[in-house]
């Protein structure tokens, strides 16, 4: 099931609050952590685009004088009906990404630009599978960099779990540390009575799930405070936005999650991928949409926010026949939220003349995605060096956390 790209409901289902509903009538059972020193209650946000984004045509080294001869007919302009936004001198952002360029502008939205996993192949699994699991290699472990890091926090008086979005939990979040899911599905919804007819009858058989039940009842109605559930988004925008949605409002929630992880598909642009209506501008206006949701959703959450936009690997710098990109391996990373430290590209531009491109064809990496992973969880979670090193990087000593991301 791919919850993004869902053209049904992304109201909670009957079905997925009876599967569901017991791990979150658990919540208030579960560990409690410490808070920040300095009083914070911060939020983190992971979210995963799956099938590897196209960096060189989502934030454009539209200065770089190769950029234009390699990307072609999908290259970003300065100028035109369709004109990018320019970041800097250098570069510039994607036009369907207004919603990013505002939060860049009021500095708090960053880019990395020629980031990259420890991978260097172009398998999505195996990708996506050293991405989310933190190890330098796939096929490691079955648990995610997210969990363990979630599993080091220190103990306290307040909650911090994880929420898991999808039918089935990202790899990222997986493990041993408590988490709870929401599982926006793609399924015919019963009558609205439905669930207190249910809970009526479990209430004399079996009042454990009546109250799991019951809890999960509480979850869908935070989820969809205020929405018409019934209407269904068009397409991939409308789905991603409704999920931010939902998981926003739980996440404003007192005693709601502090962590979470979710995953959009349909990154893999190999035909048909620029131009105003092309693959990629319809997923960044959906992406876009979903980090509004967040702003508006937290609330003064916001402030105590980090979101970080990570995909398994690049593009190549080239396009192919088809007007579209093939895999390749630097790209981009996002990093947004009241308390990211914005208004910047983060790079060390490698260039595109072909001697720099890695193995002659893409952009080449040089930034390790786990540094800058490492600095938002140093700086805004208050995870120590060992510990990322250790436990939620393992044998990742040599890669120093990025400093200065977090205000």
């Amino acid at each position: 099931m791919e919850c993004c790209e869902s053209r049904s409901s992304l109201s909670i289902s009957r079905r997925g609050l009876l599967l569901g509903g017991a791990s979150f009538a658990a919540w208030a059972y579960l560990p409690k952590f410490a808070r920040a020193a300095d009083g914070r209650d911060p939020r983190l946000v992971t979210i995963i685009l799956r099938g590897a984004l196209d960096g060189l045509a989502t934030v454009a080294s539209i200065s770089d004088p190769d950029y234009a001869g390699l990307h072609g007919a999908i290259a970003l302009t300065r100028d035109g009906p369709h004109a990018a936004i320019d970041l800097d001198s250098f570069f510039a952002l994607h036009p369907s990404m207004t919603q990013f360029a505002r939060m860049y502008r009021e500095k708090h939205a960053a880019v990395v630009h020629a980031v990259a996993t420890p991978y260097r192949e172009r398998s999505h699994f195996d990708g996506q599978d050293v991405l989310e699991s933190g190890f330098a290699g796939p096929g490691r472990v079955q648990s995610g960099w997210l969990n363990r890091a979630l599993g080091a926090l220190p103990r306290g008086e307040r909650v911090t779990t994880g929420l898991a979005v999808g039918a089935t939990a990202p790899l990222v979040l997986r493990g041993p540390a408590p988490t709870v899911g929401w599982a926006p599905v793609n399924l015919p919804q019963a009558a609205d009575d439905t669930a207190m007819r249910l809970f009526d009858l479990y209430k004399h058989r079996d009042p454990a799930l009546a109250d799991a039940l019951s809890q999960g009842l509480q979850l869908e109605k935070v989820a969809a405070r205020g929405d018409d559930m019934r209407a269904k988004p068009r397409n991939g925008i409308g789905a991603m936005q409704l999920t931010a949605r939902g998981v926003a409002k739980l996440m404003a929630e007192d005693d709601g999650p502090r962590i979470a992880a979710l995953a959009f598909d349909g990154w893999d642009t190999h035909a048909n991928e620029g131009g105003p209506v092309g693959q990629l501008a319809q997923r960044l206006s959906g992406l876009d949409a979903a980090f509004g949701e967040f702003e508006s959703g937290l609330g003064a959450h916001w402030r105590d926010t980090v979101i970080v936009v990570a995909t398994e690997f690049g593009r190549t710098a080239k396009i192919n026949g088809t007007f579209g990109t093939d895999h390749g391996t630097g790209t981009v990373a996002f990093l947004a939220g009241g308390a990211v430290k914005g208004g910047r590209v983060i790079a060390d531009w490698p260039g595109l003349k072909t001697a720099n491109l890695y193995q002659a064809r893409d952009l080449a990496p040089t930034t390790d995605l786990r540094a800058i992973l490492k600095g938002v969880l140093h700086d805004h979670v208050g995870l120590s060096e060992r510990v990322l090193a250790q436990a939620v990087f393992p044998d990742s000593a040599a890669v120093k956390p990025v400093q200065g991301l977090v205000v």
